[in-house]
């Protein structure tokens, strides 16, 4: 019996495994689809960094556009697509943002130049000139040194939190396999102590 059958997370895993070994760059990316004040989508292309019984977790300036439409409303989607594998998994839930200590771990294991980039960057706001973010970026350099450099409180991650996820595999004559993972409601946060339905869609 496949011992992913009844488990997504273990099932993304396994993909996730796949497509790190099939595809030519950043295996990771993923679309992630938020909402504006207005009611209005907004995607963007991120990279997940982290994966648990809880959720699907990823990193910004808190600052920044999709910030701003998180910290404002809570609920993202994301999609992955791997071309390689002919497969996509689609994600839907609440956000929560990650602990300090999350952040603080994942920033510590980032290259020195990205975060000196995450001080340095105005992220989605306008940029008069590149001169302004590469001036911006060696006054960051000057200032830190050759010191430790902390995380912005501005920086941080979101956890999502699935309420739902689509596995998808291309067959032949687009008659293509689709199951979907519900969690049951009741059944205590999402992840590994969760209760899923899983369904099986027209493609």
């Amino acid at each position: 019996m496949d011992s992913t059958a009844a488990d997504p997370f273990a099932r993304f895993e396994a993909w996730m495994a796949e497509a790190a070994a099939s595809e030519p760059n950043d295996p990771n990316a993923v679309c992630l689809a938020t909402s504006t004040p207005e009611g209005r989508p907004s995607a963007r292309m991120v990279l997940l960094k982290g994966i648990d019984p809880r959720g699907f977790v990823f990193y910004t300036n808190l600052e920044s556009r999709k910030g701003g439409e998180l910290l404002a409303n809570p609920f993202a989607a994301l999609c992955f697509h791997w071309k390689s594998l002919q497969r996509s998994v689609r994600v839907e839930g609440a956000v929560e943002r990650v602990s300090d200590a999350e952040a603080d771990a994942y920033y510590a294991s980032r290259a020195r130049g990205s975060r000196i980039g995450a001080w340095a960057s105005r992220q989605s706001r306008p940029l008069e000139g590149r001169f302004a973010l590469e001036k911006a970026v060696a006054e960051y350099t000057m200032k830190f040194g050759i010191s430790e450099i902390p995380r912005p409180e501005f920086w941080s991650g979101f956890r999502v939190l699935p309420e739902r996820i689509e596995f998808w595999r291309d067959m032949p004559f687009r008659l293509h396999d689709r199951q979907v993972f519900h969690r049951v409601a009741g059944s205590g946060a999402a992840g590994a102590s969760a209760a899923w339905r899983v369904e099986a869609l027209y493609p």
